[in-house]
Formats: structure tokens, C-alpha cells, sequence
């Protein structure tokens, strides 16, 4: 008959005390605080530099910032941020993206978008959706200017997004696909 003793009891649910510890989920943590202070600056940026998203900010349904998305690629590549879904100026949801690019392309990139929904029907099937979007583009970016030429599945009329502040050296022509998660920060 095995018989567990004070020790080896105490020993096991240390161990599994600090497995748990080392998985954090966010819950308690400052990662919304954190997320929040940059969705803030960088609608304050939005708006100063391109006065014109104020309006349309205010004639969406729900607007999903992402402040900073760091992208990388040479042949493969892929990029990862975390932003903010606010409806009405307040944060509901918080969301990772996720993006996965094949083509030929090559350096490295920073930059922030924003994806206003103009629809109810267009936020609740983003909220509801497994939050694919595909796209391919030719693209480049440089400290003083960036552009894409190209159209995304998240383009389309009930949803406008706009990509803003690229910085670094990036050029390519990509096949592209982005994953939106919500998350617990």
C-alpha cells in the first residue's frame, strides 16, 4: 500500500503551484492597461495626422485598433500585435493578429492599423467570425514613406482599414493571410 507523506504532498503541489504560476492568462496582469495607453496614442495619431478618421471613427459601429504589428520576412514571413476593439470610445474585446506571408519579400517592418466596421452586420460577424482575412499585395516601406498597393478581404465596403506609421525596410510582392484572436491580456 502506498501512503503519501507530508513531504512529498507539500513537494507536489509546490511544483504544481509554480507550473500554474509560470502559465499566466493574463487575469490580474496590466497587459489591458498597457494595450489600452497605446490604442489611445495611436487614435490621437490617427486623428491628428489624417483629421478625416475622426468623422469616419464617429460614423462606425466599432473600430479595432492595432498599435503596433511588428512584421518580418525573407521569402517567409510573419508578423504579431495585440490592440483593442472599442464601440462607442469604450474597449470591449482585446485582439492578437496573427499574419503569415510566402512570396518574394524581404526585411522588416512596424507599423499600426485600424479597421473601422460601418455596419452592425459587419462588427458582429467579425465578433462571431473565426477572424481570417487573406489578401495579396506588392508593398514597400522606408522611415519617410510607406505604401501597399493591393486589396485584403477586410477592404471591402462595410469595412475600411487603413494602415498607418510604417516604419523600416521592407519590400515584396506576398500572398497573405491574418488571424484575429481575442484575447485575455
Amino acid at each position: 500500500m502506498n501512503r503519501f507523506s507530508r513531504r512529498g504532498f507539500l513537494a507536489a503541489g509546490g511544483s504544481a503551484a509554480l507550473l500554474t504560476a509560470a502559465c499566466g492568462n493574463g487575469v490580474g496582469g496590466n497587459g489591458s492597461a498597457q494595450i489600452d495607453a497605446r490604442v489611445d496614442a495611436t487614435q490621437n495619431f490617427l486623428f491628428n495626422q489624417y483629421p478625416g478618421t475622426r468623422d469616419l471613427a464617429s460614423r462606425a459601429n466599432g473600430v479595432l485598433y492595432m498599435p503596433l504589428i511588428t512584421e518580418a520576412g525573407f521569402v517567409w514571413g510573419g508578423a504579431y500585435g495585440r490592440g483593442a476593439l472599442r464601440i462607442q470610445g469604450v474597449t470591449v474585446d482585446y485582439y492578437s493578429a496573427t499574419k503569415a506571408s510566402i512570396g518574394l519579400q524581404i526585411g522588416a517592418q512596424q507599423y499600426a492599423h485600424a479597421l473601422f466596421f460601418m455596419t452592425d452586420a459587419a462588427l458582429a460577424d467579425f465578433r462571431r467570425g473565426a477572424g481570417w482575412a487573406a489578401s495579396a499585395d506588392l508593398r514597400y516601406a522606408t522611415p519617410d514613406e510607406g505604401a501597399t498597393i493591393g486589396k485584403a478581404t477586410t477592404e471591402l465596403d462595410p469595412v475600411i482599414a487603413l494602415i498607418f506609421g510604417q516604419q523600416g525596410l521592407i519590400a515584396g510582392a506576398t500572398l497573405a493571410g491574418v488571424k484575429y484572436t481575442r484575447i485575455i491580456p
